[in-house]
């Protein structure tokens, strides 16, 4: 029995472990064709005759991003939508700037765990498991956190200067969803007595967020 019990562990251990991530490639490389009509869980290989050095590069990351927005902070994925070597390999990065007091507001990635290395400046980040605790901490340039798979997390910029991390996830497009886009300026749009129940809050002030973060036109 004990040694059922053993191998059943092992073999759980082993199948969670490789649910973590994407899906192992199956070949050298496979070449995201984004052109392709076809549809699969990732994207079809391109022609290997037309792989070139430049499906496996990316020059955005290089700069900072302009933060002169709402939340004062801006993402740039470097993901398969923007480097196609990246299909298959089950990882990506983005940079993610932010200007002082900027916010990089609740949001989670379904299917990734987050890294993210502060290049300048400092921050407060954290995010809050499924018992509703909040695990928080400020960190600073060279400094290094982890954000769960799932669960919802933020950072802000602290400091008086500009801030800025190189952030590194497990999938090749770990997919973002920002709570309060998500809820609030969902196409169709979530009815107005279903998030007024759910925040507590009259109809008007539902109509009211909603129409500040419905899409630019």
């Amino acid at each position: 029995m004990e040694a059922f019990v053993a191998l059943f562990l092992t073999t759980f251990a082993l199948v969670l472990g490789a649910a973590v991530a994407d899906p192992d490639l199956l070949q050298d490389i496979c070449v995201a064709d984004l052109s392709s009509g076809v549809k699969v869980n990732g994207f079809p290989c391109k022609n290997p005759s037309s792989v070139g050095a430049d499906d496996f590069f990316f020059a955005g990351l290089a700069k900072p991003g302009f933060t002169n927005n709402t939340m004062g902070s801006l993402v740039t994925g470097a993901n398969v939508e923007k480097i196609p070597g990246l299909n298959t390999l089950g990882v990506s990065l983005s940079r993610i700037d932010y200007a002082p007091g900027g916010l990089n507001p609740p949001h989670t990635h379904p299917r990734a765990t987050e890294v993210v290395f502060v290049l300048e400046g400092e921050l407060e980040v954290g995010f809050i498991t499924t018992s509703n605790v909040l695990i928080s901490k400020s960190i600073r340039k060279g400094e290094i956190f982890v954000f769960p798979k799932g669960l919802v997390h933020f950072q802000k910029n602290i400091g008086m200067m500009p801030a800025s991390v190189i952030a590194a996830f497990n999938s090749q497009l770990p997919g973002t969803q920002s709570l309060a886009a998500t809820l609030f300026a969902a196409t169709p749009t979530v009815p107005d007595d279903i998030l007024s129940k759910a925040f507590q809050i009259g109809t008007k002030q539902v109509q009211k967020i909603k129409s500040r973060l419905a899409p630019k036109k």
